[in-house]
C-alpha cells in the first residue's frame, strides 16, 4: 500500500433495496425492530422444491426509476442496482454532470448476474427453438451490467467495473472503490453490491448442496444465526449501495457525511470451494488487515456486522476468527447478523450489510440477531439477541466470505 496517496474517503449517500424496505428509512426502521422479511416464494411454483422460502423484496417498481422499455431490458439485479444508486445519489444531493463525471466512478459486485434470464432463455431454446432467443440475453444477463447500466442511467465515467466474488462480491465492491478514491483515481464512487437469485435452478442447486434451511413450516424462524438449532441459510435478494467521497472533495461541496471508510482487508484460505479454512484463519486475517489498514486496534471495536449466515459451519467458524482477530476484546463488543431478517443476499449481502453499519454508527444503535434462542456452545460472544441495543459505536467492523475461500472485512468510524 506504500503507491497510495491516502487520502481520506467518506460516506456520503445511502440506498437500500431489501425485503425489509426499499427505503434507506425502511430497512433502517425494520433493522431497529427486528422486522423480518422472509416468507414462502411467491415468485415462481416450488412445489417440488426442497426448500419453499425466501427473503423477496417486495412491492418493487422498477418504473420509478426507469421507462418501461428500459425495465424490460435489464435484469432484475440490475434493476436494483440502478434504483438504489439513484436513491443513493439523491440521498448524498450528488448531481452528475460534464463538470464531475470523470471523476465519478463505479463498482458493484454481484454473485451470479442475470440467473433468472438465463433460466428463462433456456427454456425458449429448448421449447421454441434458438431463433427465439432474445439478443438481449448476453448483454443482459452479464455481470459487469449492473454497474454498466447504473453507469449509462447516472452518466458517471469514471473508474468502472463489477466485482465477482460470490458473498463477498459486495464487500469488494465497496473496497475497491475505497481504493480507487484513497489512490486519487476518483472523487467519488457509487459502490455496493445487488442480487436476485430466488429462481428455480438457484434455489434447487443450493438445496442439493445441503446450504438452505428447509424450515418451511415457519419461515420467520428460518434465519437463526448462531442458534444451536440452525440448518442451513436462507436465500434473500436485493441491493445496498454507497456513495464514496474523498473527504475534501465531500465537505468542499458541503456534503453531509454519515461515516469515513478506513478499512479493508482481503485474503483467500486457498483451501476448499465451499467450506471455510478450519479456525476461520483466512477471515482473521482480513479483519486484522482491515485493522492495521485504519490504524485500529481490537479495543477501538465496538460493532462487527457478521457474515452470519446461519449455516452450521459460518457461524462456528467466524465466532472463532473473530476472536482470532479481536483476542479478549472479542468478548467486549457486540457482534450481529442481519442475515437474521433479509436473508443471504448472496453477492448483494455485502452492501446491504455496510449499509446497516454505518447507520449503525450514525444511530448509536445496533440491530438484532433475531430468532436466537439456543445459543450454540461455540457460539459465545454477544450476539445482540432478538432486540436492537443502543450503544455508542464509533467504529465498526462488516463481514463477508464467499465461495472460493473469499474473506473480506471493511471497517468504518465515525467522522
Amino acid at each position: 500500500m506504500t503507491n497510495l496517496q491516502n487520502k481520506r474517503v467518506v460516506v456520503t449517500g445511502l440506498g437500500a433495496i431489501t425485503p425489509i424496505g426499499n427505503t434507506l428509512d425502511s430497512y433502517w426502521q425494520g433493522l431497529r425492530e427486528g422486522r423480518n422479511g422472509i416468507g414462502l416464494i411467491t415468485c415462481f411454483d416450488t412445489t417440488n422444491h426442497v426448500c419453499k422460502i425466501a427473503g423477496e423484496v417486495k412491492d418493487f417498481d422498477p418504473l420509478l426509476y426507469m421507462d418501461r422499455k428500459e425495465a424490460k431490458r435489464m435484469a432484475r439485479f440490475s434493476q436494483f442496482a440502478v434504483a438504489a444508486s439513484k436513491d443513493a445519489l439523491k440521498d448524498a444531493n450528488l448531481v452528475i454532470n460534464e463538470d464531475n463525471a470523470d471523476d465519478v466512478g463505479i463498482v458493484i459486485g454481484t454473485g451470479v448476474g442475470g440467473l433468472s434470464v438465463m433460466e428463462e432463455q433456456n427454456e425458449v431454446l429448448l421449447t421454441k427453438g434458438p431463433g427465439r432467443v432474445t439478443p438481449f440475453l448476453l448483454p443482459t444477463m452479464i455481470s459487469n451490467m449492473a454497474a454498466g447500466l447504473t453507469a449509462i442511467h447516472v452518466g458517471a465515467k469514471g473508474p468502472t467495473s463489477g466485482s465477482v466474488t460470490a458473498c463477498a462480491a459486495g464487500s469488494n465492491g465497496i473496497g475497491d472503490a475505497f481504493r480507487l478514491i484513497q489512490s486519487g483515481y476518483a472523487k467519488a464512487m457509487i459502490c455496493g453490491g445487488t442480487e436476485a437469485a430466488i429462481t428455480p435452478l438457484a434455489m434447487a442447486g443450493f438445496a442439493s448442496a445441503k446450504a438452505l434451511s428447509t424450515r418451511n413450516h415457519s419461515p420467520q424462524t428460518a434465519s437463526r444465526p448462531f442458534d444451536k438449532d440452525r440448518d442451513g441459510f436462507v436465500m434473500g435478494e436485493g441491493c445496498g449501495i454507497l456513495i464514496l467521497e474523498e473527504r475534501e472533495y465531500a465537505l468542499a461541496r458541503g456534503a453531509r457525511v454519515y461515516a469515513e471508510i478506513v478499512g479493508y482487508g482481503m485474503t483467500c484460505d486457498a483451501y476448499h470451494m465451499t467450506s471455510p479454512v478450519p479456525e476461520g484463519l483466512g477471515a482473521t486475517k482480513a479483519m486484522k488487515l482491515a485493522l492495521k489498514d485504519g490504524n485500529l486496534s481490537p479495543s477501538d471495536i465496538n460493532y462487527v456486522n457478521a457474515h452470519g449466515t446461519s449455516t452450521p459451519a459460518n457461524d462456528s467458524t467466524e465466532t472463532k476468527a473473530i476472536k482470532g482477530a479481536l483476542g479478549d476484546n472479542a468478548y467486549n463488543i457486540l457482534v450481529s447478523s442481519t442475515k437474521s431478517m433479509t436473508g443471504h443476499l448472496l453477492g448483494g449481502s455485502g452492501g446491504i450489510e455496510a449499509v446497516a453499519t454505518v447507520l449503525a454508527i450514525v444511530n448509536d444503535q445496533v440491530p438484532p440477531t433475531i430468532n436466537l434462542q439456543n445459543p450454540d456452545d461455540e457460539c459465545d460472544l454477544d450476539y445482540v439477541a432478538n432486540e436492537s441495543r443502543k450503544v455508542t459505536v464509533n467504529v465498526a467492523l462488516s463481514n463477508s466470505f464467499g465461495f472460493g475461500g473469499h474473506n473480506v472485512t471493511l471497517a468504518f468510524r465515525k467522522h
